[in-house]
């Protein structure tokens, strides 16, 4: 049923698009879905301390006060602050942004509205875009969206509404990177991807780390997982940086909107240059980096503590961000990251010396190729890497599994892992570590390696060299029938070829073009 509500959501919002780009529009759609989200939390809470404040056995009782004396109690700041939830002036509740949403100025008001939000409660400093008033949508339009997002979590019961309106978040979220085609990689990494990073590093308590966190989708998944497992929100402390500030932004609300608690940094930082978490040891980092980017060097970085294992190539900061990575892990943590094929075998500029130092320090621990089209629009290969500081067992080994054939087409262009493949990867890893099950080599699947194999393959990280073909089953038949059968039938897609070649020139000649 939800699934249904948020296509029919979508669907309406898309079309109140008109001709805006739609990265533009989505801040517009996300910021108040944010506010909605944050005015409902403040409504629920006003609703449970209106009943608290008239029960005799509650410990907030408010004796024999009159309706106008329970009123101006419930307008009392700190119960709210007290209890983590944002306090909403009377002029920017929904409500009042509502009932202007017919005004020829709503877009002004809804700035005015955020300008005071974002006064009244310092952690949502700079979070807020207030780009409403200056918004190029044809008259109208912005009124008739308030009233859409209005519709967003309606219910008698606010705990649901505003778990409806995180959901509706995360879901506009997607369908905006899939509008913005390979912009939209950017800021918004693919479910299926982030899913399988987190059931393999399964993250349950301690510090979760994404130095280039888009819109949050590694913080958010994690928590998933944790309550999936029977743990609570906050069992983790979030850190994460951001470059870009809008990107910077819809993190934040992202996370806030999920009920998150989180340290963002002070402000959209470059993770090499202005590393805002210097001190950070994490024991769990995920991470879907910008590919191959070339422009990311600064002199400043030369001799950088981080490069443990070799100075990165300037003109790509693939290798950079994995040593990155490495340097802010734990002892005991561990490190999923996603990136491009080529990182597995390139050998220029310094990147095969650096991997090979790696593989022999013995800091990766599983390599998973990936099927291609995972990325809405883009087409680059890439795969998994997962990092351990310091294994436990299966010291001198690395798992290799090659996924390539295992994705499943969602439409046209974008292919996904399916729940069933993610839980047979985690299986297959956990059996691996000796924490679940028991392991086995599976040809053309998976297969355990020894890092004196890698060497002898000049430190090569792709999977499909080392894990075989894939077994297939003898029919028995015999070998002479089977050429047969495969001859006849090349012999008919053949004369079926000229065929159709004889035809096609036919129609052509009939326009007057002769081949």
């Amino acid at each position: 049923m939800l699934d249904d509500i948020k296509k029919t959501l979508w669907a309406t919002a898309d079309k109140l698009r008109a001709n805006m780009d739609a990265a533009e529009y989505k801040h517009l759609v996300l910021g108040l879905i944010f506010v909605k989200y944050i005015s409902d939390t403040f409504a629920a809470k006003q609703q449970e301390l209106n009943v608290r404040l008239r029960d005799p056995k509650d410990e907030y009782y408010f004796g024999e006060a009159s309706d106008a004396d329970v009123a101006v109690e419930l307008e009392e700041r700190d119960y709210y602050t007290a209890a983590n939830v944002f306090w909403v002036p009377e002029s920017a509740r929904w409500e009042a942004i509502r009932a202007a949403a017919k005004a020829p100025d709503i877009g002004k008001r809804i700035d005015e509205a955020l300008t005071v939000i974002e006064t009244e409660n310092p952690k949502l400093k700079g979070i807020l875009d207030k780009r409403y008033a200056r918004a190029q949508l044809p008259d109208g339009k912005m009124g008739e969206l308030v009233d859409l997002v209005s519709t967003i979590g309606f219910g008698d019961n606010p705990s649901t509404a505003r778990d409806v309106l995180g959901q509706v978040y995360e879901y506009f979220l997607g369908m905006f990177a899939n509008a913005e085609g390979k912009r939209g990689g950017q800021f918004y990494t693919p479910a299926s991807i982030v899913k399988t990073l987190v059931a393999v590093l399964s993250p349950h308590e301690g510090k979760v780390y994404d130095p280039c966190c888009g819109s949050g989708g590694m913080f958010v998944q994690s928590e998933k997982f944790i309550e999936a497992h029977g743990g609570k929100i906050g069992d983790v402390a979030i850190y994460g940086q951001e470059a870009n500030p809008t990107t910077w932004r819809l993190a934040a609300m992202n996370l806030a909107i999920r009920g998150i608690d989180f340290n963002l940094g002070r402000e959209p930082a470059d993770t090499f240059t202005k590393n805002q978490h210097a001190d950070l040891r994490a024991d769990y980092i995920l991470a879907n980096p910008p590919f191959n980017i070339s422009d990311w060097w600064h002199g400043s970085l030369m001799g950088d503590p981080r490069w443990v294992y070799g100075d990165p190539p300037q003109g790509n900061a693939n290798y950079a961000w994995l040593q990155h990575m490495l340097y802010h892990l734990k002892p005991t943590g561990r490190a999923g990251i996603v990136l491009a094929n080529g990182s597995m075998s390139s050998s220029q500029n310094n990147e095969g010396a650096i991997r090979a130092a790696m593989v022999d320090a013995d800091v990766v621990e599983v390599m998973v190729a990936l099927p291609s089209q995972l990325f809405f629009n883009v087409q680059i290969p890439c795969c998994l890497w997962f990092l351990s500081k310091q294994k436990t067992k299966r010291k001198g080994e690395v798992l290799f599994i090659d996924a390539r054939k295992l994705g499943g087409m969602i439409s046209r262009t974008q292919a996904e892992l399916s729940d069933e493949v993610i839980t047979r990867f985690e299986k297959t890893v956990a059996a691996w570590r000796g924490e679940d099950g028991e392991y086995q080599d599976i040809a053309g699947f998976c297969r355990s390696v020894s890092l004196a194999e890698i060497a002898s393959h000049g430190h090569v990280l792709t999977p499909g060299r080392y894990v075989g073909a894939e077994e297939v089953d003898d029919d028995d038949d015999d070998f002479a029938d089977k050429m047969q059968k495969l001859t006849e039938k090349l012999g008919e897609q053949m004369a079926k070829g000229t065929e159709l070649d004889a035809l096609i020139r036919q129609k052509l000649g009939g326009l007057g073009y002769d081949i």
